[in-house]
C-alpha cells in the first residue's frame, strides 16, 4: 500500500520535473497533479502563449502516460475525437479505428474551437470512461484523463462549452502571466536548449499513477468536512447574481481534490483548509450567472470566494484561525 508521505514525494518529483521546462506556474501545475490523482480532468482557460499546452504534454510525459494531442477545429466531427468504423478490404467488413481518445493523457487543444456536436463526443469518456460508436461501446484506458485549453478572450469561431461539459471538468485553472523573473527564464531556458522542443522524463508510470490514485482513496475524511463541502455548493445556488449554482457533482469535485491536496502535503486526513483553498478552481466555472451579472462583469472566482468567507467553517481539527 502507497502511503501519504510516498504520494507527497512522487508528487515533488513530478512537479520538479515538469518545471524544468514549464517555469512560472508552480500553483497551476500543482493543481493540475491534484486533480490527476483525485482522478478528473483539467480546463486551462487563459490567453495564448503562456505554456498551456507544453504543461499539459509535460505532465503526461512525467506521469509516464500515453499522449495524444487533438487540435480541436471548428470542422472537427465526433468520429474524429471517439474514432469510426471504416471498410476494410482484406475482410469485406467494418471494423473500429480507434480515435485519439484512446490513450492515457488526451490534450484538446484550444477545445472551444470545436463546435458543441463534437464537444459532447467526449462527455461520455470524461464521465464513464468509455465511448459508444455505433452502439458499441469500447473500454479506455485505465487512467484516462483530459487536459483541455481555451481562449477566453477570443469569440470569433469559437464556441462557448455547454455546461454538461464545464461540470465534467473538476477544476478550471488560470495560469497568468509570469513575472520578469520567471519571464526571463524562459528565454534563457529557450536559449539554453538551442532547440523549441522539450523533453521531460517519466517519473513514474502508469501503474505507479494508479497506486498514487489509490491512496488518495484512503485518505480520512470527517462528516463534518464533507457537510462543508454540501455547505458551500449549496451556497452557491442562493448566491447573489448566480442563475444556476454548483452541481452535486461540484461538491464531489471539492472534496476529491481536497483529499489529493491533503495527499501532496503528506496528510491522511482533510482540512477545511483544503477545501477553501481549491474553492474557487473546483467551483467557479460550475456557476451560470444571471445576465445582469455578465452586463456588470461580475466575476465567478469573486462569488465563491464570498461564499467561502460566509459559510461557517466546522470545528474540526487543522482549521485555520
Amino acid at each position: 500500500m502507497t502511503t501519504t508521505t510516498e504520494v507527497a514525494q512522487t508528487g515533488r518529483r513530478v512537479l520538479e520535473a515538469v518545471r524544468t521546462v514549464v517555469v512560472g506556474m508552480d500553483g497551476p501545475l500543482e493543481f493540475a497533479l491534484a486533480t490527476i490523482l483525485a482522478g478528473g480532468h483539467v480546463l486551462f482557460e487563459d490567453v495564448p502563449g503562456l505554456g498551456k499546452t507544453v504543461a499539459a504534454r509535460s505532465l503526461a510525459s512525467a506521469l509516464g502516460l500515453d499522449f495524444r494531442r487533438l487540435q480541436c477545429t471548428p470542422d472537427m466531427l465526433p468520429g474524429d475525437v471517439t474514432g469510426s468504423y471504416v471498410f476494410a478490404p482484406d475482410t469485406a467488413d467494418f471494423v473500429f479505428r480507434p480515435g485519439p481518445i484512446f490513450t492515457g493523457l488526451l490534450l484538446a487543444d484550444e477545445i472551444n474551437r470545436t463546435t458543441p456536436k463534437t464537444q459532447s463526443a467526449m462527455l461520455e469518456a470524461m464521465a464513464e470512461r468509455q465511448v459508444t460508436v455505433e452502439g458499441t461501446s469500447f473500454p479506455l484506458a485505465k487512467p484516462f484523463h483530459i487536459i483541455a485549453t481555451s481562449n477566453p478572450i477570443e469569440f470569433e469561431g469559437t464556441y462557448a462549452l455547454p455546461e454538461a461539459q464545464l461540470d465534467r471538468f473538476m477544476v478550471r485553472l488560470a495560469v497568468g502571466y509570469p513575472d520578469p523573473d520567471d519571464e526571463t527564464a524562459i528565454l534563457v531556458g529557450r536559449l539554453d536548449r538551442r532547440q523549441e522542443e522539450t523533453d521531460v522524463a517519466p517519473v513514474i508510470d502508469a501503474d505507479g499513477l494508479r497506486a498514487l490514485q489509490a491512496a488518495v482513496e484512503e485518505i480520512r475524511v470527517d462528516a463534518d468536512v464533507a457537510r462543508y463541502c454540501v455547505d458551500i455548493a449549496r451556497a452557491t445556488r442562493h448566491a447573489q447574481h448566480v442563475e444556476v449554482g454548483a452541481s452535486p457533482r461540484g461538491s464531489q469535485s471539492l472534496l476529491l481534490l481536497s483529499r489529493a491536496i491533503a495527499a501532496l502535503d503528506a496528510r491522511d486526513y482533510v482540512r477545511p483548509d483544503d477545501i477553501k483553498r481549491v474553492a474557487v478552481s473546483a467551483l467557479a466555472h460550475r456557476l451560470t450567472l444571471t445576465p445582469q451579472a455578465w452586463a456588470q462583469g461580475v466575476d465567478p472566482d469573486q462569488i465563491i470566494a464570498r461564499v467561502v468567507s460566509e459559510v461557517a467553517v466546522p470545528p474540526t481539527v487543522g482549521t485555520a484561525s
